[in-house]
């Protein structure tokens, strides 16, 4: 069987008064590209895998002062196929000025006997704002997951704001009861932007703190960020945990009780059309 290599892209571009138009949209089988909004993309999958020795390239480039939203339709399944060499998954965004990158796909499933890196290079201007969500399940129902490896990075204005690498399969780590434990699914959400800056002058009234809750814990990182991390025992799970966490980021970022999040609303607020804001 031959090994696949694919590339897509998605390109926006301010359209005036506001609004964002999807000025590219390349698809390259099996990352296929269907636009399902004005600022929105779904990512379709028109094939199995990926698998063992596949090479998949999909690059976001969101213009200064425009919005997107990307999504799956559903879970990726990575499964072995007869290669030696790993899949690999890489993902290059960069969000310009005072843009919004929302990015936040079905879960990463790791079949039996697969070996799957996913790498993301994640370069935001000083002002853009990111919500950014992984999930990784450990193999289908009753059985061990494959080995898979993420990275990411992600850096604002050229400076490094989070350097994160993620195990799994690895039976030392993931046995380990201070690392996963129990737990058959992992996540983690970046939020990032002016909104989650640290004070310029250190105010201990205004000192951000972590929040953990049951399974879940939200970090603020040294730049405009937090990072939400979350295990659980299943996929629902995993969902439930990380949105208690990224609430309660937006909560300590200033938001009032009951009020939009700062910030965060542009990322999970009503649509509207041709405005930039995002979905749910």
């Amino acid at each position: 069987m031959t090994a696949v290599t694919a590339r897509a892209l998605i390109r926006t571009e301010a359209a005036g008064g506001g609004r964002t138009r999807l000025e590219t949209l390349r698809s390259d089988p099996p990352l296929t590209l269907r636009q399902t909004g004005p600022q929105r993309v779904h990512l379709v999958s028109t094939g199995a895998g990926p698998l063992r020795g596949d090479h998949l390239d999909l690059g976001v480039d969101v213009a200064p002062g425009t919005s997107l939203e990307v999504r799956s339709v559903g879970a990726t399944l990575v499964l072995p196929g007869l290669a030696d060499a790993p899949s690999v998954m890489v993902v290059r965004a960069r969000v310009g000025a005072g843009a919004t990158l929302h990015f936040s796909p079905e879960p990463t499933v790791l079949a039996a006997g697969c070996a799957h890196r996913l790498v993301v290079r994640l370069s935001l201007a000083e002002d853009a704002t990111v919500f950014w969500r992984e999930e990784i399940v450990f193999g289908r129902h009753g059985e061990r997951p494959g080995r898979g490896h993420a990275r990411f990075d992600a850096t604002v204005a050229g400076r490094p704001l989070l350097r994160q690498d993620l195990l799994v399969g690895e039976e030392a780590v993931d046995g380990s009861p201070a690392v996963y434990g129990d737990a058959r699914c992992v996540g983690a959400t970046l939020i990032a932007g002016p909104a989650w800056a640290p004070p310029a002058v250190p105010d201990v009234k205004r000192e951000r703190r972590a929040v953990v809750g049951d399974g879940w814990a939200a970090l603020p990182l040294a730049g405009p960020g937090v990072q939400v991390c979350a295990l659980g025992a299943d996929a629902v799970q995993l969902r439930e945990r990380l949105r208690r966490g990224e609430e309660a980021a937006a909560a300590a970022c200033g938001s009032a009780p009951g009020a939009p999040p700062a910030g965060l609303d542009r990322l999970r607020g009503t649509p509207r059309a041709e405005t930039g804001r995002l979905a749910p």
